[in-house]
């Protein structure tokens, strides 16, 4: 349904279950001809909060974009499934699959830049977006991933402790999963059944970034300040080897992790390097 000039909204569901993923698609007042962009948010955010409001969705769609915007499972304004399986990589993959479909994206045509699409992802986004490139290349363009890193930060995070804690409130000792539950508990609109569901599902299917490779252009983003960017090389160097496209990368001077995405320097890299 029609919710604003340039904005349709709906709720997506695959046959057999109802993930209730929430999408956005965002029209361009003045279309550039080029296929639409798929923008992934990270743990505990959402669309608006990612993308919406550090203007990641108006700088794309100044630039003449189509932007198609969802929310993770437990996340922003999507249900909270109690199944596991909703929250795997892999169903999640299939999920975006299926939405950016729907969205009107074409596989792609040599010869025609509205086909195919291009992704933009940030932090656990990367991580998806990095498999779903190497398993759709008849799709995927190019993509950015922002705050990437080899390794999922996810996968060493105590689910036990985590319980514990929520259940009784015993410490967490470990000092990156007591950040991460502080992070997803800070937002009310986070489901933390979600949140845990969602780290458990991960730790399921562990992050193999050397597994399958991208065969696309990738332009990876992270913050100075950032302790992922000393292994953004690392996953970069895998790209040049196992990929074999252009793989470009960008440190962003006196940034973080987790305010990196609200860099200008990192939207204008974007749009140039999407812009083909």
């Amino acid at each position: 349904m029609m919710t604003g000039r340039h904005t349709v909204e709906q709720r997506h569901t695959v046959e057999g279950t109802d993930p209730g993923l929430f999408v956005d698609v965002h029209e361009p007042a003045n279309d550039a001809g080029l296929r639409p962009v798929l923008l992934i948010h990270g743990f505990s955010s959402s669309s608006k909060l990612n993308w919406g409001d550090s203007g990641w969705i108006s700088t794309l769609t100044k630039a003449g974009r189509r932007v198609i915007t969802v929310d993770l499972p437990g996340h922003g304004r999507s249900h909270a499934p109690e199944d596991l399986d909703s929250y795997t990589p892999s169903r999640i993959r299939a999920d975006l699959l299926q939405i950016v479909f729907d969205a009107g994206a074409k596989p792609l045509q040599d010869g025609n830049p509205a086909s195919g699409l291009d992704i933009i992802g940030y932090s656990l986004g990367s991580r998806l977006a990095w498999e779903f490139a190497a398993t759709q290349p008849d799709l995927v363009h190019r993509v950015v991933l922002g705050g990437p890193s080899a390794a999922d930060p996810l996968a060493a995070f105590d689910l036990a402790a985590a319980q514990r804690y929520l259940a009784d409130g015993t410490p967490i000792d470990d000092e990156s999963t007591a950040g991460l539950l502080k992070m997803a508990s800070a937002l009310p609109s986070n489901n933390l059944f979600a949140m845990l569901s969602l780290i458990e599902a991960i730790k399921g299917e562990p992050f193999d970034p050397a597994e399958a490779a991208p065969h696309v252009p990738l332009l990876l983003v992270a913050g100075e300040k950032d302790e992922r960017a000393a292994t953004m090389a690392e996953l970069a160097e895998l790209a040049g080897q196992r990929g074999g496209s252009l793989v470009e990368t960008l440190v962003i001077p006196g940034r973080t992790h987790t305010n990196v995405v609200t860099s200008r320097a990192f939207k204008d890299a974007a749009v140039e390097f999407l812009g083909v």
